[in-house]
């Protein structure tokens, strides 16, 4: 992946040698909610099987109760210049930038970017606290995406999924739950599940959000790929790859040597790369639409 050509984001705040040890950001005196309990908003994380709403619902009276201490985060230092898998972030972040900018003004509304944060260990969010063990993450309360990059490693070790184009789809996948929030996903998902509409298993909307989250990840490497010519053989099947891996029934076959598609939370294997190439392959936001799909 030619991934030098893409423009570096200035919104990439480096808490690294401030979350080793249990420091980085902390909102609230540190009553954040345990993102353990809501990995499900971990996009690409280690799938645990529970559910994101239950924080949503809870974070908005924590942090109406305290508007000014979303403020008082710690600001992470400049990454060096020699820090190249930083960069590397940068870069793919930078690009999501453009590719929703452009998306969002052909539709007549305004993309806001996110900002993420290079955390080590462990850190705080405005959707409580987190260790590597969680995998990235996307934080809906301050429209934040965290990330680990040891989790990197472990994707080359444990799923066997290798290679910088992997890695962007990470990336791409946790900035699709942000495009989800500014679309007014979340304030939907609050009322399906106030209506007692089914939220887990197979076809449950918590699968519908991931396999959308999947979709726009390829759409913005069909963009992407359209700009900047990056691409390189073999990058598209390290995504492929990467999303076979971590599909529920994979993860649970592995895990448990069963698999309950009652306690699904982001489809399976099959699902996941399906859609992924559906994003890629139309790339149109309008072919992404899982929670009318018939089929997922």
């Amino acid at each position: 992946m030619l991934w030098k050509k893409g423009r570096r984001s200035d919104n990439v705040e480096d808490v690294r040698d401030q979350s080793g040890g249990g420091g980085g950001m902390r909102f609230g005196g540190g009553k954040g909610l345990s993102l353990m309990a809501v990995v499900v908003i971990v996009g690409f994380g280690l799938l645990t099987g529970q559910e994101p709403m239950q924080i949503l619902e809870q974070l908005g009276s924590q942090l109406t109760d305290q508007p000014a201490q979303q403020t008082t985060q710690r600001t992470g230092h400049p990454i060096p210049a020699a820090d190249q898998q930083a960069e590397f972030v940068r870069a793919i972040l930078g690009d999501t930038e453009d590719t929703w900018r452009q998306i969002f003004q052909q539709s007549g509304r305004t993309y806001k970017d996110p900002t993420l944060v290079l955390f080590r260990g462990q850190v705080n969010s405005a959707c409580g606290s987190a260790t590597a063990a969680s995998g990235p993450f996307y934080c809906p309360a301050n429209q934040r995406v965290y990330l680990d990059m040891s989790f990197f490693q472990e994707m080359a070790q444990r799923f066997r999924a290798s290679g910088e184009f992997a890695q962007a789809y990470v990336i791409a996948h946790e900035v699709g739950h942000h495009v989800q929030t500014l679309l007014g996903l979340s304030s939907k998902m609050q009322m399906a599940r106030a209506q007692g509409k089914q939220m887990e298993g197979d076809g449950g909307l918590l699968v519908r959000q991931e396999l959308q989250a999947d979709c726009y990840a390829g759409v913005w490497a069909n963009n992407a790929q359209k700009r900047l010519n990056w691409l390189e053989p073999g990058d598209i099947e390290s995504a492929l790859t990467a999303a076979n891996a971590i599909g529920d029934d994979r993860l649970q076959q592995q895990s448990q040597g069963r698999v309950v598609p009652d306690s699904f939370t982001h489809g399976t294997s099959e699902q996941r790369v399906r859609w992924f190439k559906t994003g890629f392959e139309q790339g149109d936001i309008k072919q992404c639409d899982t929670f009318s799909a018939p089929r997922l």
